[in-house]
Formats: structure tokens, C-alpha cells, sequence
């Protein structure tokens, strides 16, 4: 979907000097743009070979609900530290600048085999790679990750080992 990237701007130094942030928000301004990127994702494998899709703090949660309310499947958030009630599955990660944890409440996670990773952006990889050893370390499945954005130059794909679908490439 190339005409995408001129709903995206570029933020130089942000949130740290030397990182060019990639703000997505202008897609979902354009409600036509959004629906049709919605449909595209929706429509993945990955995510008809999922029975739950999972969404990462906190962009994520905007298409991945979008995408789970378009496909019929149910989601569940990975969210940061402190933001989650009731037991949960907990692990750390570094990301590009700096690093943090994500967290899974366990017992619903407990309900699905298999998870579509579903996050805005793919950049060194650190967030989707926490979130599938999360799984697989509990005997879940992934049948992949689905993102809008994808920046080749900081290699985030190398780190996964399942099937990675990017409606833009930067």
C-alpha cells in the first residue's frame, strides 16, 4: 500500500537523538485509508491460521483491534509493566533505545493455541521477539506478525522465525 507513506511523518530525534520516529497516527485520521488497510491485514494467513490475535502496547492495540473486529477473532494485549490486573506472564526485552517488559495475563492466554503477533511498526525486532518467547515458553503457537510499517535497515526480521507480512517498507 504505498499510498500510505504520505500519512506517515517522520520525527527526527525522537524520542532519542539518532532515532527517526515514524508516526503512523495520520493513517487512522483518513478513515477510508484505514478501512482499507484494515481489510488488507485482516485478510492475511496469518491471521486466518490464528485462533487469537495478540496486540502490542500501545499503537498495536489500534490496528489490532481493528483487525480483530474486521476478522471475527479474539484479541488479547501485551501490555507494559504495571498496566495489567491479575496474574500475569511477565519478560523483558531492549529495544532500540533502551529497554522495558511486557506482560500477558495468564489466564487468557490460557484459552488460545495460536496468536497472530499484530504491532504498528517492526524496527529491531525487540517487542514481536519478546512477545513470541512469551508464548512459546507457555506451549502457544505463532503463526506470525503482522505490522503496518516495516524498517529494513535495523533488521527486526532477523530475530523471528515465522512469517512476517509489512503493508509498507521503509
Amino acid at each position: 500500500m504505498k499510498k500510505l507513506e504520505k500519512f506517515i511523518e517522520t520525527y527526527s530525534d525522537y524520542p532519542n537523538k539518532g532515532i527517526n520516529f515514524k508516526d503512523l497516527l495520520g493513517i487512522v485520521q483518513e478513515p477510508n485509508i484505514f478501512r482499507e488497510l484494515i481489510i488488507e491485514m485482516s485478510s492475511s494467513a496469518i491471521i486466518e491460521n490464528a485462533e487469537a490475535i495478540i496486540s502490542i502496547d500501545a499503537r498495536g492495540f489500534i490496528f489490532g483491534s481493528a483487525i480483530s473486529f474486521y476478522a471475527s477473532k479474539p484479541m488479547i494485549v501485551a501490555r507494559k509493566p504495571g498496566k495489567l490486573p491479575g496474574e500475569l506472564l511477565t519478560k523483558n526485552y531492549i529495544l532500540e533505545y533502551g529497554e522495558n517488559a511486557l506482560s500477558i495475563q495468564k489466564k487468557v492466554l490460557q484459552k488460545y493455541n495460536s496468536f497472530a503477533i499484530v504491532d504498528d511498526l517492526l524496527a529491531t525486532g525487540g517487542t514481536a521477539e519478546c512477545v513470541s518467547n512469551l508464548l512459546k515458553e507457555n506451549n502457544k503457537d505463532v503463526s506470525g506478525l503482522l505490522v503496518v510499517v516495516e524498517l529494513m535497515e535495523l533488521k527486526g526480521r532477523s530475530k523471528l522465525n515465522f512469517p512476517i507480512e509489512s503493508s509498507i517498507v521503509f
